[in-house]
């Protein structure tokens, strides 16, 4: 799909879709978010909202046991920027200029945890998200293991002549 497509006339379907594709064609070529989530799924996406799972291997986990903390804070990158592509069909979703992680509970190996990114702004240049790490408890999204923001800029290059 076209980088500047506006969502807002796709179904929730297709907007799903093109996050899955981002998935399956960009993670490869990040070895961090390769290592990290090979195995994240993507069970919903709309206009501004993207939920993912991920079940917690040994490669999540740090030396306490819990889920490390440089896992939520990538984890909060990454969909991040799967939030700022369901606005409008983007492949590319810009470079982060902050990022904020809040540690509030834990998980460990074997635990699934869901990841709901929000983009709550994009802009021409600047895109503010939000995104939410929880433990899944009963097949539902329970206690918040992680919250955190993500600034990125995103200004797209003009066409050159």
């Amino acid at each position: 799909m076209a980088d500047n497509t506006d969502a807002s006339s796709h179904s929730d379907e297709a907007i799903k879709s093109h996050i899955e594709n981002l998935v399956r064609t960009n993670l490869p070529n990040s070895a961090i978010y390769n290592f990290l989530l090979s195995d994240v799924r993507i069970v919903f996406a709309t206009k501004g909202t993207v939920k993912a799972r991920l079940t917690l291997t040994p490669n999540h986990i740090n030396s306490g046991g819990g889920i490390h903390g440089a896992v939520s804070a990538a984890i909060t990158d990454w969909a991040g920027g799967m939030a700022i592509a369901t606005i409008d069909f983007r492949a590319k979703t810009g470079v982060s200029v902050d990022i904020h992680v809040r540690y509030l509970s834990s998980a460990r190996e074997g635990d699934e945890v869901e990841i709901e990114g929000t983009a709550e702004k994009v802009g021409g240049s600047i895109a503010f998200t939000r995104i939410v790490i929880s433990k899944v408890v009963d097949g539902t999204a329970g206690p918040i293991i992680a919250s955190g923001t993500h600034t990125k800029y995103v200004k797209l290059r003009e066409p050159t002549k």
